[in-house]
């Protein structure tokens, strides 16, 4: 069951575009969802596509689910999609590889192109992209995970100190992330880190609120759904555990904040999925600070779709229900 639990949106239906109303369902379209492969996320995709297919198939007589394998030429050819939803998270399903490969096959899909896709998994480039929209980030430095361990440690207390947070370049739902309290846990994190990217990310540790925002694109330009607070046990964080495992989160839709800062951070999530040039959907991800300020982490491109996923709750409390939601994606990739 979901870990989480939806309290009243913060906007009235009557307040924003009722994006729905008017929502024209093509039920004779074939959907492939395409799932699983060979990447550390593998199995959250077929989770999150179990999901999608059943909403799909609530809406639409042909809806197949492929996993992403050697055959997957043959079998998008011989199914021949008129849609096609990338339900992947990690490489190569989100980072612009699939991407690239559906279009040189003529293939419609859900979600960013090659370019917001690429930009979005790599942490580094997206913070470049950040900066020069001057949204608020955290200090941060880009060490080799190929250096010496010591020579890494060095760098890393020298510029950052000891408080920080370990981070591969290219993965997502928080694999090889650690949160380092002193030197002696760098070490560790460091080769963690290192076993998932060569290029490791490391930034100053904020404490504070775990806050996401979903965004979705609409013929007016993207909207922002309600924001969204992580809480999990005390002494943990919003880890790969925390993520997947129901009753181990939970989503607090509203979050507690003031009018002026859930715009402020509906502006930001607007700002970073225009920035990257993000399509259809997207979830930025944010850390409240206990001194109030606002830290980007990361955008999200193809966000989870799992029973205990943010996105989906974010949905809903901007006042789309799951199956609205994918028939409302799969229809404005239909009509691009």
């Amino acid at each position: 069951m979901p870990s989480s639990q939806t309290y009243s949106p913060l906007l009235s239906t009557s307040s924003k575009t009722n994006i729905i109303d008017g929502l024209k369902i093509n039920k004779n379209l074939k959907i492939a969802v395409i799932n699983g492969g060979n990447s550390a996320e593998a199995e959250v995709s077929r989770s999150s596509a179990r999901g999608v297919v059943k909403a799909l198939k609530a809406s639409y007589d042909t809806v197949e689910s492929i996993e992403l394998n050697t055959l997957i030429t043959q079998t998008l050819a011989a199914f021949s999609p008129d849609v096609v939803v990338p339900i992947l998270h990690g490489p190569p399903g989100e980072d612009g590889t699939l991407q690239g490969f559906l279009e040189i096959l003529g293939h419609t899909y859900v979600g960013s192109g090659v370019r917001a896709s690429a930009a979005a998994m790599d942490k580094v480039l997206a913070k470049q992209v950040f900066r020069e929209a001057n949204l608020p980030l955290a200090k941060q430095i880009v060490v080799s995970g190929q250096s010496s361990a010591a020579e890494t440690v060095a760098q890393i207390v020298s510029q950052l100190g000891t408080y920080v947070v370990v981070k591969p370049a290219t993965q997502g739902s928080a694999l090889g992330v650690t949160l380092v309290d002193n030197e002696s846990e760098l070490y560790g994190a460091i080769e963690l880190a290192s076993e998932l990217d060569d290029h490791l990310l490391v930034e100053e540790r904020i404490d504070g609120r775990e806050i996401t925002v979903g965004i979705i694109d609409t013929d007016h330009g993207p909207e922002a759904f309600p924001v969204i607070e992580i809480t999990t046990p005390e002494d943990s964080w919003y880890d790969y555990e925390h993520r997947y495992s129901a009753g181990y989160s939970q989503h607090i839709v509203p979050a507690a904040l003031t009018p002026t800062q859930t715009s402020r951070l509906q502006q930001i999530a607007i700002d970073a999925h225009v920035g990257l040039g993000c399509r259809d959907l997207s979830r930025a991800d944010f850390v409240v600070a206990n001194d109030k300020e606002e830290y980007l982490l990361e955008v999200n491109t193809l966000p989870g779709m799992t029973p205990t996923s943010l996105y989906p709750d974010g949905a809903a409390a901007y006042g789309m229900s799951f199956e609205e939601l994918v028939s409302y994606l799969v229809e404005r990739a239909a009509n691009r």
